[in-house]
């Protein structure tokens, strides 16, 4: 848990990052309808939970560096015993101040009579445009009635900033208590995998298997941080397979990309096993190359280097292997000058992890892939995908498709694997399949 404290260093430091003369408002996430009067499950937008920890819809947060009166304010819904009842209760505007650390907070029906009042006199508004086009209606509406009063005095803001500008950086940079949930998230989604791995059995539907996983993601708490895939056989060789409703046949092998979110922070892993428990000599070739080129890019997420290093060395890695195998021609340095291994791997090696699965932060600075530092997070996922019809390849290699992704903490010495426990090595895992029949 992420205690209030730090939610509030947050808003401090974002607000010194804003300068004296700006505004911060952010928005709740709207609560999206999923048909007719059902809603889908609120999950609040990451920015804001980044900032208060407020996990109630139609709420804003206003950060007015300097403000006397106040520098942190929240709107938020006010109690309401007759809603509470059908809904759950609220923190409303004292708990607002009591439980979360704001300075001050208002009702949300008062946001149009007061947030004018504090745009005035500000020269910066930063905000996320283009998230929700109601809200930039509003905002642009409290802007333009500042600027109605012009002649009375009032001073509007003379520019709009994108928040990301600002905020996303900070988000890059996971404290120790961040790294604390996102380890459970890891080790919650390591046991689901893990669960999945001993139930599979040839005949399945891979339905069924996801099943396994959600009821290991519920059980401690958390939800899927993203849709599972769970791709049997040829199914695993499409890369955003989101069906989950093919049998499992004996001989063939499971993908599963799965990850639990725990407390808004995600964790993001891929698994591929045998269905019947034992790896063909195949698909163990084809294994072997992949768990060599992702243990290869680990070792590459380490401070100093380029966020690029990792990609690269899972890249020589496949190369390597496919030449060896026949599956590509010709010498290392010519294959990996002309891509060849885009055939068989389409994708890059990994990406930010947090709040987001796909988690903010800019990937190059001037132009440069970005270097890594202490407490950024990225997962490690190389793969090889060889198409059910794929020319040129020898029979036995089609339609085998394997990916192996792990979250990696990147700190002063060597890499933190977050989900170590889930196996991965093709004899533990032989062997863990062995011991659940």
């Amino acid at each position: 848990m992420i205690e209030p404290k730090e939610f509030a260093r947050r808003r401090r430091q974002l607000m010194r990052m804003a300068g004296p003369d700006a505004i911060v408002v952010v928005a709740a996430a709207p609560e999206r309808v999923r048909n007719n009067d059902a809603h889908y499950p609120y999950r609040q937008d990451s920015d804001f939970h980044y900032l208060t920890g407020f996990a109630e819809p139609e709420a804003v947060l206003a950060l007015v560096p300097g403000r006397a009166a106040g520098e942190t304010i929240l709107f938020c819904r006010e109690r309401d015993p007759e809603r509470e009842r059908w809904d759950g209760p609220r923190a409303g505007t004292e708990g607002a101040v009591a439980r979360y650390g704001f300075d001050d907070a208002f009702p949300i029906e008062d946001v149009d009579d007061i947030l004018p009042g504090l745009i005035e006199g500000r020269r910066r508004v930063y905000y996320h445009f283009g998230r929700d086009t109601e809200f930039d209606l509003k905002l642009i509406g409290w802007v333009n009635r500042v600027r109605a009063l012009i002649r009375q005095g009032a001073k509007p803001p003379h520019e709009f900033v994108a928040l990301s500008h600002l905020l996303h950086d900070l988000r890059l940079y996971k404290s120790r208590a961040e790294l604390r949930l996102m380890r459970h998230s890891a080790k919650i989604a390591a046991e689901a995998h893990v669960r999945a791995m001993q139930a599979t059995r040839p005949g399945m539907n891979e339905h069924a298997v996801e099943a396994e996983l959600l009821h290991a993601f519920r059980r401690h708490g958390a939800v899927p941080s993203y849709e599972p895939i769970v791709g049997g056989g040829a199914n695993a060789c499409v890369l955003h397979y989101r069906a989950n409703n093919a049998l499992l046949a004996d001989g063939t092998l499971l993908l599963i990309d799965a990850g639990a979110e725990y407390q808004c922070y995600a964790s993001d892993i891929t698994r591929t096993f045998p269905v019947g428990g034992r790896y063909s000599p195949e698909q163990r070739a084809l294994y072997d190359i992949v768990l060599a080129a992702q243990l290869a890019a680990i070792d590459e997420v380490r401070s100093g280097r380029s966020f690029d290093a990792y990609h690269e060395a899972a890249v020589r890695t496949i190369t390597k292997g496919l030449i060896r195998l026949g599956l590509l021609e010709g010498g290392l340095e010519r294959n990996l000058r002309e891509h060849t291994y885009r055939k068989f791997y389409m994708h890059k090696t990994g990406h930010w992890l947090g709040l987001d699965v796909h988690d903010v932060g800019d990937y190059r600075v001037d132009g440069e892939f970005r270097v890594l530092e202490p407490g950024m997070v990225v997962t490690v996922e190389p793969g090889l995908y060889i198409a059910p019809d794929a020319k040129g390849v020898p029979a036995k290699f089609r339609g085998i498709g394997i990916r192996i992704e792990d979250d990696v903490v990147v700190t002063r010495g060597a890499p933190d694997v977050l989900s170590a426990d889930a196996p991965k090595d093709a004899d533990a895992i032989e062997a863990l399949m062995a011991a659940s029949r």
